[in-house]
């Protein structure tokens, strides 16, 4: 059961910073690249990257490689679990 709770706060860690709601928000138009978000961001790549694994950790976002580049996208399972985990809590209020 405590692994579980581990699980369920890294989901949560991901929704805890302004860049990473940023990085979500500009990734609700569709998958783009890690130069593209760079260029967005204005953050340095290493930044870039830790924000990207603690997204795709959390399964929140997936990641498609692609030569040297990373691509990203929303993960539609990942948004869902957040979306039932939230609604089991309001259904007990």
């Amino acid at each position: 059961m405590e692994k579980q709770y581990e699980e369920e706060a890294k989901r949560f860690k991901a929704f805890c910073d302004p860049n990473r709601l940023k990085i979500l928000d500009i990734l609700k138009s569709g998958e783009h690249c890690a130069c593209k978000l760079l260029d967005i961001l204005e953050v340095s790549q290493s930044t870039l990257s830790h924000h990207m694994k603690i997204l795709a950790d959390a399964k929140i976002v997936n990641v498609r490689k692609d030569g040297k580049w990373s691509h990203y996208s929303l993960s539609e399972e990942g948004i869902q679990w957040m979306i039932t985990y939230l609604q089991q809590l309001k259904d007990h209020c």
